[in-house]
């Protein structure tokens, strides 16, 4: 039980990387606020988790570009909890368009989405967990933040800009006992990942070159975000955890 005590909030939540984060930090001992724009499914997944753990798991309805909904949130979640200790900025979304026809709408809602929410959540739930004694800040980055990728100028504008967000928290936040990293994840089998007739065997003979050769699950994602909510990562803060099988490691094997 490496969370127990702890309280969390989760953005993107509801599905993918964020739901399994969640069933994992409830397996851990935590106490987790599922937050997400998709009301329906965040409230079928508290339904999952009541069944296991009554009383573990709450709903939000969450806009991460909205000010006023993040203050809900956090409000929400300290009032049925009584405290805030991990924050997890996972929710993000990706608009693949080359450069000169990605227009400035949707650049502004890429940016909007990765980095703006990742912003306000730092800025709105840092003093909640200062204020429970300190605890830690997970953002998602991407690999897409640690190299450019053809047709994603929106995306990986946003998630390099993360991991500067990422840094610059870690100096603040850091005397005031919170700690803040950043998930680098490579390709992951999600919903936002998905490929209209793609079998796994598609999906995986697609990074078939690199060192393992597969895409990864979103519990071995997930397993990072654990680590690093719990008191086993209390040296770690400012750094990037890359994820990504290898993906970045090098140029791909020779055929």
């Amino acid at each position: 039980m490496r969370l127990a005590g702890k309280v969390a909030l989760v953005t993107g939540a509801a599905r993918g990387i964020g739901a399994e984060t969640v069933r994992r930090m409830v397996a851990e001992g935590a106490r987790v606020a599922i937050a997400d724009r998709r009301v329906e499914e965040g409230h079928a997944l508290v339904a999952e988790l009541e069944a296991a753990r009554p009383g573990a798991a709450l709903f939000v309805e969450l806009d991460v570009t909205s000010e006023a909904d993040w203050q809900a949130a956090v409000a929400a979640v300290v009032a049925r909890f009584g405290a805030l200790h991990v924050l997890v900025n996972n929710a993000g979304i990706i608009r693949v368009a080359p450069l000169e026809k990605t227009d400035l709408e949707l650049f502004r809602k890429v940016v909007d989405t990765n980095l703006v929410g990742a912003f306000l959540g730092v800025r709105t739930a840092a003093p909640a967990i200062e204020a429970a004694g300190g605890g830690s800040i997970v953002n998602f980055s991407s690999v897409q933040g640690l190299e450019g990728r053809e047709g994603f100028t929106a995306y990986a504008s946003s998630k390099f800009a993360v991991r500067g967000l990422t840094k610059s928290a870690a100096l603040e936040l850091g005397p005031k006992g919170i700690r803040v990293n950043a998930v680098v994840p490579g390709p992951t089998k999600t919903k936002m990942t998905e490929r209209k007739g793609w079998s796994d065997a598609d999906y995986d003979a697609a990074y078939g070159r690199y060192p393992l050769g597969r895409m990864a699950g979103a519990r071995e994602i997930a397993d990072v975000v654990v680590f690093l909510a719990s008191d086993e990562s209390s040296f770690c803060t400012g750094a990037d955890f890359v994820v990504d099988g290898g993906v970045t490691a090098g140029k791909p094997r020779a055929e």
